[in-house]
């Protein structure tokens, strides 16, 4: 492949730019309906159904505009700018940061009494120019009526606006930065599958006859035919209904110690299955697998009595000690292209490089500067916020190291939902698990708790979007400056527009009014846990850090085993998504797709397995488009339908 951008594809152009700066607020707006006014979560899965659909009717209209000119059209590559762009601007949006972010600011100041004492504990630590005080402003935003137009309301949101703007576009560039470094070796050396880009890419691939494929629309027919069925229920409850949705059964298990496993939850939801066709076999097979182990280990807690350890069998911090053994593995298995790049980035002016940087999205140079004064940005940031210096670059290391991995998680497994929440995977727990909360201090706790916006659960990490998009415009020759350039002009206009739409949302309708069922009034529970951190000091976790190093033994044991024998078919990636939402939910879907992709290919060989592919697909895109339809109609109507998922 030639070196040279002489040969790309151009993705970002004014027809691209401005289809996907017109269709912004039109997302934006669908989102904040659906999971802050409705409270479902549409971008709590991946690929994003919102954008797939869109990206379906762009597909549609710029077909039938093309029989009339092909100037009227997109090309492919102007399609996935568009995509890609619209991933990012969903991704913020969402239901894991700044739809967060909004309702804390105010929060403290609004709710704090003399019962709870915030006044007293905590106001003087939050910085003035991060959240929003002012009386008058607050009863408006939280009452309604109103409007952010107001000359006040409006001054009041600017300066934290500016603020948390600039911080996301900071730490956005970061990340891509170290998404630059990191391509080639995943992308071109060790050749990760990406499997949830391979529906978009089905999807506008012209020479892949995906949408003339039989199999296909036989797939998107049961998968649409099973969602209307369900769409009808909602509305007529006599009919009947084809329970593919998540279903508890813990209540066959009351009786000591199987009540010990907790929920377990069957579902069988056709777009989970038609994804997950494409993860490989045995990274299937290790994630149901895991999952069962981890009820035993909840069994066997429960049978030896380890009341002494109630957050036994810690698996969190287990998995934080996976994903640092897996980042090991990782890092020693690209020893060869770190050593090059290396070199590269330090050699002196003459001398030759065996890196080639024009096929990335930044040179290498730029990005390790991107990351320098990046990091120095989020630094002084975090240190004016009133985080303690010495914890700023351990809390950010944490943050983009599980970012890094769970972009390699995303580009390796393919799993649908990759959440940390009910793990505690996430900066604040960890550093507070190794330090306790006497040694971090009232100022650096508050920032943990004004940080969790975007730190907590992880579900819509940007990082993986970013590498998936990069993939992309590797595989579709698009040139990958324009791709970074797309990326950080959706960043920016996202994040303008998602606090522009929710405080005017607010503001009409009001926070208190009853009005919304999302993440409004809740998150002052954030606050919550800061009082609790404050009135009961936490000390260091010591068997939290043992768990740690017990997870970083598995997984050095479990990647030794697979190296050593060619049969070994559990891997570490199953062992560390065992106790997460996703797996919780979604682990029987896996299990399905384990048995058919199994028995197709067993009885079938692999001629069969390519097969049946689309008609995986299929079911995937009939459960998107069909959703999207009635989330759109539950909108219209202002009526609760069937949603087909969670």
């Amino acid at each position: 492949m030639t070196d040279t951008l002489d040969t790309f594809q151009s993705g970002l152009t004014l027809k691209s730019f401005t289809i996907a700066l017109l269709l912004t607020p039109i997302n934006v707006y669908w989102i904040i309906e659906l999971e802050v006014v409705r409270y479902t979560f549409p971008t709590w899965t991946h690929p994003l159904f919102n954008v797939i659909f869109i990206l379906f009717w762009l597909l549609l209209i710029g077909r039938a505009l093309g029989k009339i000119s092909p100037t009227l059209t997109l090309s492919q590559q102007e399609f996935f700018t568009v995509y890609f762009m619209l991933c990012i601007i969903t991704c913020l949006c969402s239901y894991d940061i700044m739809e967060i972010l909004i309702p804390i600011l105010g929060h403290p100041f609004r709710f704090a009494t003399p019962e709870n004492d915030w006044r007293e504990l905590f106001w003087k630590h939050l910085p003035q120019w991060l959240t929003v005080r002012d009386e008058e402003a607050l009863i408006g935003f939280y009452e309604g009526k109103s409007s952010l137009y107001v000359d006040n309301n409006f001054r009041a949101w600017i300066i934290p606006a500016v603020a948390w703007i600039s911080f996301l576009f900071v730490l956005m560039v970061v990340m891509l930065c170290i998404i630059t470094l990191l391509r080639i070796q995943w992308t071109e050396h060790e050749r990760l599958t990406y499997p949830l880009i391979q529906l978009p890419m089905e999807m506008t691939d012209p020479r892949s006859r995906f949408f003339k494929n039989r199999l296909m629309w036989i797939g998107f027919g049961i998968a649409v035919l099973i969602s209307t069925m369900n769409l009808l229920n909602s509305i007529y409850p006599f009919l009947p209904y084809l329970p593919v949705k998540r279903q508890d059964v813990h209540h066959y298990f009351t009786e000591r110690p199987w009540n010990a496993m907790g929920s377990i939850r069957i579902s069988f939801y056709p777009f989970a299955i038609g994804i997950s066709f494409l993860i490989p076999l045995d990274l299937l097979f290790s994630c149901w697998v895991f999952y069962w182990v981890y009820k035993l280990e909840l069994i066997g807690g429960s049978i030896m009595g380890w009341k002494s350890l109630p957050k036994f069998p810690y698996a969190g911090e287990q998995g934080f000690g996976v994903y640092m053994g897996l980042l090991g593995f990782a890092l020693w298995t690209g020893r060869a292209h770190f050593k090059r790049l290396m070199r590269h980035l330090f050699r002196s002016k003459g001398i030759t490089s065996q890196l080639k940087d024009t096929r990335e999205a930044m040179p290498y140079r730029l990005a390790f500067a991107g990351i320098f004064f990046g990091m120095l940005f989020l630094m002084v940031f975090s240190y004016r916020a009133g985080m303690s210096l010495w914890v700023v670059p351990i809390f950010f290391g944490i943050y983009l190291l599980l970012g890094v991995m769970i972009a390699r998680l995303r580009a390796e497994l393919g799993f649908l939902v990759h959440d940390f929440h009910w793990a505690q995977i996430d900066p604040h727990h960890l550093i507070i698990a190794a330090f306790g909360t006497r040694r971090l201090g009232a100022s650096t706790l508050t920032v943990f708790t004004l940080y969790m916006h975007f730190s907590r659960a992880n579900r819509t990490h940007p990082m993986p979007e970013q590498l998936e998009a990069l993939k992309i415009s590797e595989r579709q020759n698009i040139n990958p400056r324009h791709t970074a350039v797309a990326i950080l002009l959706a960043t920016l206009i996202g994040a303008i527009t998602i606090f522009w739409l929710l405080l005017d949302n607010y503001y009409r309708h009001g926070a208190e009014s009853g009005y919304y069922m999302g993440p409004t009034i809740q998150w002052g529970h954030f606050y919550n846990r800061l009082e609790g951190w404050l009135t009961s000091p936490q000390e260091p976790d010591q068997p939290a850090l043992a768990f740690m190093g017990g997870g970083l033994g598995v997984t050095v044991l479990l990647m030794f085993l697979r190296a050593r024998f060619i049969w070994w078919s559990l891997h570490p990636l199953g062992y560390v998504m065992a106790s997460s939402w996703g797996m919780w939910n979604l682990w029987c879907c896996l299990f399905v797709t384990w048995g058919l992709k199994a028995a197709i290919l067993r009885y079938g060989g692999l001629n069969a397995y390519r097969r049946a592919i689309p008609f995986f697909l299929g079911l995937a895109l009939g459960d998107y488009m069909a959703g999207s339809l009635w989330s759109i109609l539950s909108i219209l109507t202002d009526t609760p339908l069937y949603q087909f998922f969670p």
